[in-house]
């Protein structure tokens, strides 16, 4: 042993009571001591909230304990230790390869330790690992199969289900399909689900309708998948596709399918806007009609700008990305209710993708530190909100995540420390490049990934299914 290394080792533990919150004391008294201990923090463990200590060893797994040493020890007195969330629906499907650095930054300011294309993802899942497997991420990656677009690349349906069970056989972690984006008729579809059935993988839509009059039939459709295949289904942001004006019936088709046997999962964003790109279906002739707005209420994201009928023409032909207005999908009547329901988790639906002020929604960089700041405003418990951003999620793509998402002795150390007191998003529609508030710490596999308002350790890996 180095004569530096013996000394570090056998310096006596500074007396944590004297530690502000979140400040690193170097040294343990036993050589046995672990990497990182995180002293003295908020834990929800065994179904109770508890003061205590969870230690990071050499391979990067938790250790729970009341005497934990560490070499590096941090009081996080009066901070959450929570499982690191996880965004089951991120969105960097465009060139990610040059905009993944950003994607990634942005979402672990916002306390993400696991971020997961299922809304999308890639259409050869094989080479996407493969290539991003090379590259150092600060968080942990992985994709779904991209339906929309290998239905491009295969013009009959035999060749399109050849694809996709390639990407399933490659560890692809679900089937993804976008029914109102690209519209496919019901057998086609049930014969993905039925794909998804058999790589037991989640199948992810996003729902055929956003109508007022057919949103409804759009839930029905996705209980019908999940009962003729037997797969599990879940359903993209259910307030924007599904449950915007009849949340509580869209709710209860579901709640009622779970009784039956089946198994439908869906999410929402903490937000009452939605935002999409000018060029997709949403946007077709009657899209004011059907949402009771007109071009002024249009916001050109990133920016302040009101579109015109002028400027709406002339953004849609470069595929411009606009929000609508805010309370357009009351919180009150969508999300709040759902989040009531123990199937309903967060996700993001967003990312980041370019510096500054990128043409983003707001949720790419702050959707998980602003749910947990609403959860606060709607006294939704603490636990609650957090099994939202991390059990839940790692429920839905198991295997895969059988050990992340959770705080046990041996589970993976992807961990978020925020402080429940000043947590929140700051990112806006104007400027959706800004760094959430409160979170204090993220440590992804082990190492840290985010601290004192700085990046870390690139020590992120691509999460997979079991390749058959």
């Amino acid at each position: 042993m180095k004569r530096r290394t013996f000394l570090q080792l056998s310096v006596p533990l500074v007396a944590l009571s004297t530690l502000p919150a979140c400040k690193r004391v170097v040294g343990s008294v036993e050589p046995l001591a672990l990497p990182i201990v995180l002293q003295n923090g908020k834990v929800f463990y065994q179904n109770k909230w508890q003061t205590m200590s969870v230690g990071i060893d050499l391979q990067g797994r938790i250790r729970l304990g009341t005497d934990l040493l560490g070499v590096e020890t941090f009081n996080v007195s009066g901070k959450v230790v929570s499982p690191g969330f996880v965004d089951i629906l991120a969105d960097n499907s465009m060139d990610p390869e040059s905009t993944y650095d950003t994607f990634e930054k942005y979402k672990v300011t916002d306390g993400v330790t696991t971020a997961l294309q299922m809304h999308g993802g890639s259409a050869d899942c094989g080479n996407y690992y493969q290539r991003f497997s090379k590259l150092p991420h600060l968080i942990n990656f992985g994709v779904s199969t991209f339906v929309m677009v290998i239905r491009g690349e295969a013009g009959s349906l035999e060749g399109r289900k050849r694809l996709i069970e390639k990407n399933l056989d490659e560890g692809a972690l679900g089937v993804s399909h976008s029914l109102e984006y690209q519209p496919t008729p019901y057998e086609e579809v049930l014969e993905y689900a039925k794909l998804a059935k058999k790589y037991d993988r989640p199948l992810f839509l996003h729902l055929r309708y956003s109508s007022k009059d057919r949103e409804l039939d759009g839930v029905d459709e996705a209980i019908q998948f999940a009962k003729e295949s037997g797969a599990r289904v879940h359903i993209d942001h259910l307030q924007s596709t599904g449950g915007t004006f009849h949340m509580e019936d869209a709710l209860d088709r579901i709640r009622t399918a779970n009784a039956q046997g089946l198994s439908v999962t869906t999410c929402v964003y903490p937000y009452s806007y939605w935002a999409t790109y000018l060029n997709n279906r949403r946007f077709d002739a009657g899209w004011q009609e059907r949402y009771g707005i007109s071009y002024g209420d249009l916001r050109l994201v990133g920016s302040s700008e009101r579109l015109t009928q002028q400027s709406f023409a002339h953004y849609r032909k470069s595929s411009k990305l606009v929000a609508v207005p805010e309370g357009i999908m009351p919180l009150e009547k969508t999300v709040d209710v759902a989040l009531k329901e123990p199937f309903c988790m967060i996700g993001s639906d967003g990312g980041i993708q370019f510096e500054s002020r990128a043409n983003s929604h707001p949720r790419g960089a702050a959707c998980f530190a602003t749910a947990v700041r609403h959860a606060f405003d709607i006294n939704l418990p603490l636990e609650s909100i957090i099994e939202k951003v991390t059990a839940l999620p790692r429920s839905v793509v198991q295997p895969a995540l059988k050990d992340r998402g959770i705080i046990e002795d041996g589970a993976i150390a992807d961990l978020t420390v925020f402080d429940p007191a000043t947590i929140r998003g700051n990112a806006t529609v104007e400027n959706p490049n800004q760094f959430s508030s409160g979170i204090e710490m993220v440590i992804v596999n082990g190492k840290i990934a985010f601290k004192d308002g700085e990046p870390g350790k690139k020590n992120g890996v691509g999460i997979r299914a079991a390749q058959s």
